[in-house]
């Protein structure tokens, strides 16, 4: 498939995990990409990655969490691709503690990364995306959104944030050509659930060692596979930003194997 022919897309959290197979992706399937990454270390391995399509790819190190970079980091972005019709918002990171054990900085900075990362990117696309071609923006909530994920209140805080943020932008902007879409992973192998990132710092859910694992009983893929790799996410991700997801806006799509039926 070439979904992506012709199309311009700018994905944030490029360096590994599920940004970084989401690049690969639309660059499979014909796209323009430039991958965001705080880490330079995370965006060389997917160039390496890239392979034959890596003359598609422009790489920008850019941390969504602070306002400067992520202005500069977009406005680079747009000037390589000379315009934007897709955004991506997959950085993110992931803390586990026990809530009255979490220091107002530990919670400030997830919501930081993760909610108002997220806010920042959009914000500085939006006047690209409204230039752009069938413009779609598709950001990461998570499962834990919407269910119990014990000892991650500040992570589910979050995403919660980004799953409400994304109803009203699409609503904002359905009439100004910009879909907002927002995927819910679940049970999905990555730098940022099996504690390695491509920066080489621990991004995992590092649970307390006293943690209950009773807790976490339900939290199982329904369908016995076990954990799914990221590319499963970024297949998804690739539909609702192409052409095949065209009436799909102010929504979200949970991606977790059953995990929460």
């Amino acid at each position: 498939m070439n979904r992506y022919e012709g199309r311009r897309a700018l994905i944030t959290g490029g360096g590994s995990g599920i940004g970084q197979a989401t690049v690969l992706r639309l660059l499979a399937e014909g796209g323009t990409v430039v991958a965001a990454d705080v880490s330079e270390r995370g965006l060389k391995d997917t160039v390496e990655k890239a392979g034959a399509h890596a003359g598609r790819l422009t790489t920008v190190v850019l941390d969504v969490a602070d306002e400067t970079s992520a202005r500069e980091g977009v406005a680079a972005a747009v000037a390589a691709l000379g315009g934007l019709d897709v955004l991506v918002n997959a950085a993110g990171i992931l803390r586990s503690a026990h809530t009255h054990e979490t220091s107002l900085a530990d919670f400030t900075r997830i919501l930081q990364v993760n909610l108002v990362g997220t806010f920042l990117a959009i914000r500085e696309s939006i006047p690209a995306l409204l230039a752009g071609r069938d413009a779609a923006v598709v950001n990461f909530s998570s499962t834990s959104a919407q269910f119990a994920h014990p000892y991650m209140a500040a992570y589910a805080a979050s995403k919660g944030g980004i799953q409400s943020m994304t109803h009203a932008l699409a609503a904002e902007y359905a009439k100004r050509g910009i879909r907002f879409t927002a995927v819910q992973p679940g049970s999905i192998s990555s730098g940022m659930t099996d504690g390695s990132g491509a920066s080489g710092q621990s991004t995992g859910p590092g649970l307390p060692e006293d943690a209950d694992m009773t807790l976490f009983a339900k939290l199982s893929p329904a369908l016995g596979q076990g954990f799914a790799g990221p590319e499963t996410v970024a297949s998804v991700v690739a539909m609702l930003a192409s052409a095949d997801g065209k009436f799909v806006t102010g929504t979200e799509i949970r991606i977790d194997g059953g995990t929460h039926f």
